[in-house]
């Protein structure tokens, strides 16, 4: 035991003089809470430029752009009528703009005049369809046709749709679901890379074989670097989890079972890290094996992007990542309260990371360059 901890006070003493470390385990998941923070909840002004002409220039066509503007959504802007609304288009690098056509009242009023008339006078959105702007504009413009269509049928609207959020509560905003994914994420940089390159500098400069004449044993030195990287990261989600509250008013829970998802995560990726390390011979490939890893895994596990708008193919890849279990265990147990679902991740996390810790204490020498 004095062996262990002996090793967990000299790596942390090695590592705390490194800037780059401390600022990847401390400050920059502050700094992509601050920033996705600032662009996801509703910071400054989170209107919409909306550049629209109205050839119509009539009492119906005035209301549409009235009602466009009434959904609080755009800053609507004049497209005068003497321009060509592609040239426009180009001219100002616009992804959406909407075009009232002429005579839209005249020909709405001769659809009311003769009912069986068929085919629907149509405003036009113009867009770059990869762009939410544009989807978000189609959608507005299909809401106001649609209430304009009550209106002029003589009707009202009867059934309706409202959005209630999933979680234990409704004061969850998207931030509470965004930490989980920066608090794994930073858990799987910091002992993934960290290791790997570690592992790679040790066997450089021959410090393996340093270690292979003292006491301690591989799983030792091992168990030492996931105890450091424990302790480490806990820190780290502290931190993370308080800016995010003071910041942004989130409501997610730090639970004791976060915590012990952080340690089942520093043990399952620092295993990992060293696992590489038996087949990297210096910190350049390093690296590039770590980066070659790590990304794919961070940005298919849901850390970003939720698992549900990927392709099946790339769902399939997510379900075998372990950084995919502790993300959605932190969340089960953060913002659902569902420790029952998140002890279950906690088994996926911890058995992957037992079998990285085998093969890793069996695999590497400590005699080999």
């Amino acid at each position: 035991m004095s062996r262990l901890i002996s090793d967990v006070v000299n790596f942390g003493r090695q590592y705390l003089r490194s800037k780059v470390g401390l600022f990847f385990a401390l400050i920059f998941p502050i700094l992509l809470i601050l920033v996705f923070g600032a662009i996801f909840t509703g910071g400054g002004n989170s209107k919409i430029n909306l550049h629209i002409q109205d050839l119509d220039q009539g009492g119906i066509g005035e209301e549409f752009v009235r009602a466009m503007n009434n959904t609080s959504a755009f800053n609507i802007i004049e497209v005068p009528l003497s321009e060509d609304i592609n040239q426009y288009i180009k001219n100002n690098s616009l992804t959406v703009a909407l075009v009232v056509p002429k005579n839209f009242s005249a020909d709405i009023g001769m659809r009311l005049a003769f009912p069986n008339t068929t085919g629907l006078v149509n405003v036009t959105v113009y867009g770059d369809p990869s762009k939410t702007t544009y989807s978000m504009v189609l959608g507005a413009t299909a809401a106001v046709s649609n209430g304009m269509n009550f209106g002029l049928a003589g009707t009202h609207p009867i059934v309706g749709a409202e959005g209630r959020s999933i979680s234990a509560t409704e004061n969850f905003n998207y931030m509470d679901f965004y930490l989980p994914g920066i608090i794994g994420m930073t858990v799987m940089t910091n002992a993934l890379f960290a290791m790997t390159a570690n592992c790679a500098e040790y066997r450089q400069r021959n410090y393996f074989k340093l270690l292979a004449t003292t006491n301690i044993k591989k799983w030792e030195w091992l168990v030492s670097k996931f105890i450091f990287y424990a302790i480490l990261l806990s820190v780290a989600l502290v931190i993370t989890f308080l800016v995010g509250r003071m910041a942004f008013d989130m409501q997610s829970v730090l639970t004791p079972m976060a915590f012990v998802l952080i340690a089942a995560g520093a043990f399952t990726f620092t295993a990992m890290g060293m696992l590489l390390g038996v087949f990297i011979k210096d910190p350049e490939g390093a690296s590039a094996i770590a980066n070659a890893v790590g990304f794919p895994m961070m940005f298919l596990s849901g850390s970003f992007f939720p698992l549900e708008i990927m392709p099946g193919y790339l769902q399939s890849i997510a379900g075998v990542l372990p950084l995919t279990y502790l993300n959605n265990g932190l969340r089960d147990t953060m913002v659902y309260f569902n420790d029952g679902s998140a002890l279950v991740n906690l088994g996926v996390v911890f058995a992957t990371g037992l079998v990285f810790f085998v093969l890793a204490s069996r695999l590497m020498s400590w005699k080999e360059k």
